[in-house]
């Protein structure tokens, strides 16, 4: 039997670390990308379908050519604040394009696929650390539409016997140690770039907000989880998919939290050099805490995090370091976010 697996979004950072993991394990990826945010330079463990999820005819093309056994779908827009914006975008591609691709799939003889969701379909934190069972309220679009898929999952499970598995990400972070792929997002929002970029010299510092948090040291506390740890999940969940279980959702994050101001720490560690760090008030809609419970992971997938926070800095510099100057040209403002 074929190992052929179809990655939507595969040229993206989760995506493309995925596929490395999957080639590792016997199984040949093939990813199908529009390239919007993913780059066509990621794809290097299986053969590349440029394509948009929402183009149905497109999706039936590449099922009818490569017959693949399962799908992996990370292929969404990521960026909250632009949700907020446009939100409509995000329904279009995030929830429309799924269910076309997952139709699509059905029309193959496909009925399972891993899907990539968000802690984002939690919302604001009514207990920590944060179970599958704890109430799912998010805060924007970007998280309402993840949502709106984990419904629809469920739906196709239970009605037509879809399977799919759900995992829910904390946050994702780190590169390929071997400098192969890494992070890359234009324009780049996310924490340890934003301050790799910092002391490389790309960005005058990084924004800090809240530094009156009820935390340790006042600032907000994340859940940073290795990008290959995630993509180990990944297999993992492929993988209990093709032994025929039923459908489910997974957390995936360290169960450890870190402060802004320890992840600050982190990467002066990593680099050898202090950075500048600009103070500001609290963001709305920033929770104080957001840390994964991953036991159910652990037991259900047999997955357990091998990367320490250290690790995920480490990495995750030294891939900037190397690629800064051709991944992103230079910037004068402040980093904005976490």
């Amino acid at each position: 039997m074929t190992r052929t697996v179809l990655v939507a979004g595969g040229a993206g950072y989760v995506g493309s670390h995925t596929c490395l993991r999957l080639a590792e394990a016997g199984f040949t990826p093939v990813v199908y990308d529009n390239l919007s945010n993913g780059h066509e330079a990621f794809v290097k463990w299986g053969p590349l379908e440029r394509g948009d999820i929402r183009d149905g005819a497109r999706l039936d093309a590449a099922f009818a050519r490569w017959k693949p056994v399962a799908v992996l779908h990370f292929a969404a827009l990521i960026e909250v604040g632009e949700s907020v914006k446009a939100p409509g975008r995000f329904f279009d591609t995030n929830v429309g394009g799924t269910l076309t691709l997952i139709e699509a799939a059905r029309r193959a003889g496909v009925d399972q696929l891993v899907f990539s969701s968000t802690c984002a379909t939690y919302g604001e934190p009514v207990r920590l650390p944060m179970d599958e069972t704890h109430p799912q309220a998010p805060l924007n679009p970007y998280g309402r539409s993840k949502l709106m898929v984990e419904h629809a999952l469920a739906d196709y499970a239970r009605y037509s016997g879809f399977r799919s598995v759900a995992l829910r990400y904390f946050n994702a972070a780190g590169a390929d140690p071997e400098g192969r792929i890494g992070e890359r997002h234009e324009p780049e929002t996310h924490a340890i770039p934003l301050m790799v970029q910092t002391v490389l010299g790309r960005r005058k510092g990084f924004k800090l907000f809240g530094t009156d948090y009820d935390t340790r040291d006042g600032t907000a506390v994340r859940d940073y989880v290795h990008v290959l740890d995630l993509a180990d999940a990944h297999v993992a969940a492929l993988q209990r998919l093709l032994a025929g279980a039923e459908s489910d959702v997974f957390n995936l994050g360290t169960g450890t939290g870190t402060t802004v101001k320890e992840l600050v720490a982190a990467v002066e560690r990593a680099s050898g050099r202090p950075f500048p760090v600009e103070t500001a008030g609290r963001r709305e809609g920033d929770a104080p805490v957001l840390v994964a419970e991953n036991r159910k992971a652990r037991d259900g997938l047999g997955w357990k995090p091998k990367h320490d926070l250290d690790s995920v800095v480490r990495t995750a510099f030294a891939w900037h370091a190397e690629h800064e100057a051709r991944a992103f040209p230079p910037a004068a403002e402040l980093a904005e976010a976490y």
